[in-house]
């Protein structure tokens, strides 16, 4: 029995460590297809922000007093979707900060902030005043 450990052990050992080399020896490549932890729940954080803003702006006192601002709600949906990743967390992230009776309110001024903004910017034509 000690000479097949003997003879066993060595084959054993040289199994081990060849078939553990194409692991050690793969590239580490970006573009692997493989997904981090941290990019899944950006990804997944960025999403609950943007459901959160339209939320928001599908409520009907929301779209009223946007049309009464003279804003119309699908140039509204149109800039939110526009909106980078950054931004649609400091709006959600706002939004969230607002107090319970405000909400309306606040959302709006945050609306129309960030539509002031890119009007300011040139990337919308919402405001004539800004010219």
């Amino acid at each position: 029995m000690k000479k097949l450990y003997r003879y066993l052990s060595p084959l054993l050992i040289a199994a081990l460590v060849l078939g553990s080399l194409p692991v050690a020896a793969a590239p580490a490549s970006t573009d692997s297809g493989l997904v981090s932890t941290q990019e899944a729940l950006t990804t997944e954080r960025v999403q609950q922000d943007r459901e959160r803003i339209h939320e928001v702006l599908a409520r009907d006192d929301v779209q009223q007093q946007l049309v009464a601002q003279g804003v119309d709600p699908a140039q509204v949906e149109a800039r939110v979707a526009a909106l980078s990743d950054a931004e649609a967390a400091q709006m959600a992230e706002q939004l969230e900060q607002l107090p319970a009776g405000a909400s309306v309110v606040g959302a709006l001024f945050a609306v129309f902030v960030i539509l002031l903004v890119t009007d300011i910017l040139g990337l919308t034509d919402v405001y004539p005043f800004t010219r």
